[in-house]
């Protein structure tokens, strides 16, 4: 290499941290590097040879490669001094911040040449990353995007949240032992969504933010704020970077609000209640009687296993004991799983205040993965539950004691005589059933608003609430977007008795388990017979599709009545929500709709009927067996199918069938 500035090599290496020169002709190449420069780098001058190519870029970042070669275009493009901040990685691997000052220069040959002073701006690139660490209340990680992802960075911030003791020797080391693996930090219930998150970050390339709980060192649980996001790392291979927040502060106090208007509904059912948390190892009494026992202890945590001998076992008749100290052991080690999904729940016989022994009854219902509710009250003794029943209807102003079903998924409503409603509570997914959003819900807990307002949002038409306010009980089927099945709500309104000005109380819970039909028993004639004349229906192999939302079944029956072509958004909006306008919120709704078509076709094995491109969507004809296609295809055999009537089901279908009717002249 051509060093024609040997004179002067001292006074470069005393001043500057680095110094080159380029041909920035293409192509570009070195002309003069500095001792200073490859002592930088960590490289020798022989190692930068003169090649026709740049050496000196295979030395940039590779996540700031594409910065770098835009730089030296733009200088050479504008012929004007530029600066530009990148990272050079040394030959032992270190990587250093750099700021580059390019000053090109054309030469009398017409050459366009450059020269390029380095500052070295790690440390205040440091100092300025020392600085957020140290002023943000921010956690910050970056892991592998391997199976099993491994922490390769974590601040001091996520340390103090995630509570990790400072290693002494001969113990064990938690902090590195969770860097193995950053699943250790989730717990067992988050993981499938935590690695689902994971997944479509790394393919579609896009941050993910939200909230969960993290399991700490010490076992508690943190909430935290935060986004996933996937970058480069120094080596140029791809890893994931989160920033989290804690707020669990703010989520124990919206959860005890929360819990507040729960336990105001509960108090209505149950005689006592007690919380059970399982990550203290307590047991507190929350609500009784003012002439009960437990008066005393209200509000006062206890020892759990103090709690259950002294308070709750030691009034159970003699010979039940034992069965109900095995029901609570089982439920404090999670090992009691009800029935059908239903909340564990036990019958025993207790002394009561006035020292008569009575029976009662008591469930737990969930609340977090860490607490529970134990609700209990005192029953009839009952042959069968008829008798039962009977005896919860006459319980004025209060929910029939099918509220011991429980799932969880839970809300609960006070209904004016005049129709007007309140929420008094309501878990994530059934505030998604009515179609708000956190911020909304608890809006609508401050006031009542017009019934028919309140559910304009749902998936549920007025009339059917209108219903349940008659009959008392009802249930009602939504798409679950989280688990992508069809899920079903039921709900328990208290009676309401002749001239009664009080209140009503409703209370909701999710039905636990989908009503998916059994794979093994579909059909295996998969043969889709479509009814159009007279009353809308579908079969397949002889059995109709028992449809559980009246939209998915009217937006199949208007892909029918295209006859195989595309539907858009904009017009199915028009036909199934006749008086209202495409707006953000009906194309929500359509969404929906469509989403909960295709999941029932998938369920009976024949999602390959309806073909939906670029949000459009239509019916393969020849996958089919219609009434209507086999008469417009002018075949005598058909020519009788059509007895003047159409989609009896839909006014919109009127306009085909007047159609049918003209060419029947």
């Amino acid at each position: 290499m051509n060093n024609t500035l040997n004179d002067i090599e001292e006074i470069l290496n005393s001043q500057i941290c680095g110094f080159h020169q380029y041909i920035l002709t293409p192509r570009v190449r070195l002309s003069y590097v500095s001792a200073n420069l490859c002592n930088l780098l960590g490289v020798r001058r022989e190692e930068l040879p003169d090649d026709g190519e740049d050496p000196y870029a295979k030395l940039v970042h590779p996540a700031d490669r594409k910065k770098y070669i835009d730089f030296i275009r733009a200088v050479s493009a504008e012929e004007q001094p530029l600066t530009c901040d990148y990272r050079l990685i040394k030959k032992d691997g270190t990587v250093i911040c750099v700021r580059d000052t390019l000053t090109p220069e054309r030469r009398k040959d017409g050459t366009l040449a450059g020269s390029s002073v380095l500052a070295d701006i790690t440390d205040v690139k440091n100092d300025g990353i020392r600085f957020l660490n140290d002023t943000m209340p921010c956690g910050f990680l970056r892991y592998t995007c391997e199976k099993q992802p491994r922490i390769t960075y974590v601040n001091q911030k996520m340390i103090e949240f995630m509570r990790f003791p400072e290693a002494k020797d001969g113990e064990i080391d938690y902090l590195e032992m969770y860097k193995s693996d950053i699943f250790l930090m989730i717990p067992m219930e988050e993981r499938r969504r935590f690695s689902k998150y994971l997944n479509r970050v790394y393919s579609s390339e896009v941050p993910i933010a939200g909230e969960m709980t993290l399991l700490r060192c010490d076992g508690t649980r943190a909430r935290i704020f935060g986004w996933v996001t996937k970058g480069i790392n120094e080596q140029g291979e791809a890893e994931f970077q989160s920033v989290c927040m804690d707020i669990t502060e703010r989520y124990l106090a919206r959860k005890q609000s929360e819990n507040k208007r729960y336990l105001r509904a509960l108090s209505d059912v149950y005689d006592k209640i007690f919380e059970f948390n399982l990550d203290a190892g307590t047991v507190t009494c929350l609500h009784c009687g003012e002439t009960s026992y437990f008066k005393r202890f209200e509000n006062v945590a206890m020892r759990m296993e103090d709690a259950l001998e002294n308070w709750l076992i030691t009034s159970v008749a003699s010979d039940q004991q034992e069965d109900v100290r095995r029901f609570f052991r089982d439920f404090c080690q999670k090992r009691l799983n009800g029935a059908d999904g239903r909340p564990p729940q036990i019958t025993y016989k207790a002394r009561s205040t006035d020292d008569s022994v009575r029976q009662y009854t008591g469930v737990f219902i969930k609340v977090d993965e860490s607490v529970s509710f134990y609700c209990c009250r005192e029953t009839k003794e009952a042959a069968d539950s008829v008798e039962l029943k009977a005896e919860n209807d006459r319980l004025k102003g209060k929910i029939h004691d099918l509220v011991m079903q429980f799932s969880d998924g839970i809300a609960a409503f006070e209904v004016t005589p005049d129709a007007l409603v309140k929420p008094l509570y309501a878990t994530e997914n059934v505030r998604e059933f009515f179609g708000y959003n956190e911020g909304e819900w608890l809006l609508l807990t401050e006031r009542f608003t017009p019934v028919e307002s309140f559910v304009a949002y749902s998936e549920v038409d007025y009339e059917d609430f209108a219903e349940l306010l008659r009959k008392g009980e009802a249930e009602f089927s939504y798409f679950d977007y989280q688990s992508e099945a069809e899920r079903r709500i039921k709900a328990i309104c208290s009676e309401k008795e002749p001239n009664d000005n009080d209140s009503r109380y409703i209370m909701l819970y999710s039905v636990e388990g989908s009503s998916e039909p059994d794979r093994k028993n579909l059909p295996e004639n998969r043969t889709v017979s479509i009814r159009t004349f007279g009353y809308f229906d579908v079969f397949v192999g002889g059995r109709p599709i028992a449809f559980r939302n009246k939209k998915s079944k009217e937006l199949f029956a208007l892909l029918v009545d295209r006859k195989g072509g595309y539907v858009t958004s904009e017009e199915a909006i028009s036909f199934l929500w006749e008086d209202e306008p495409v707006n953000a919120l009906t194309l929500s709704r359509y969404r929906k709709v469509a989403l909960r078509l295709k999941s029932i076709l998938e369920e009976y094995g024949i999602s390959d009927i309806v073909e939906a491109v670029d949000g459009k969507r239509r019916i393969v004809t020849d996958k089919v067996e219609c009434d209507l296609y086999h008469y417009l295809s002018g075949k005598e055999e058909y020519s009788q199918l059509f007895k003047g009537s159409y989609l009896t089901n839909y006014s919109w279908g009127e306009v085909t069938l007047g159609e049918l009717i003209n060419n029947q002249k």
